[in-house]
């Protein structure tokens, strides 16, 4: 395996890196690895199942509910 060595990035990404790679539980050299693959590989795509249960549960059900159209009278 290939090694990467990446030089000059702003305090700010690492920072950012390193709070990713803490909330997945993982080291910053294997969050770094995971993100090169998904980006250029498309590697670890989510499933719809995933990509919906990530969603943040807000709102009440009725602010979802379909509007009914109201019926008109017609003349025949």
């Amino acid at each position: 395996m290939a090694q990467l060595i990446v030089r000059n990035l702003p305090d700010q990404v690492v920072v950012s890196l390193k709070r990713q790679a803490a909330e997945h539980n993982r080291s910053a050299e294997a969050e770094h690895r995971e993100i090169l693959v998904r980006s250029l590989l498309g590697e670890g795509a989510r499933s719809l199942k995933a990509t919906l249960a990530a969603m943040p549960d807000v709102g009440a059900d009725e602010d979802f509910e379909r509007q009914r159209a109201r019926r008109r009278k017609v003349d025949l």
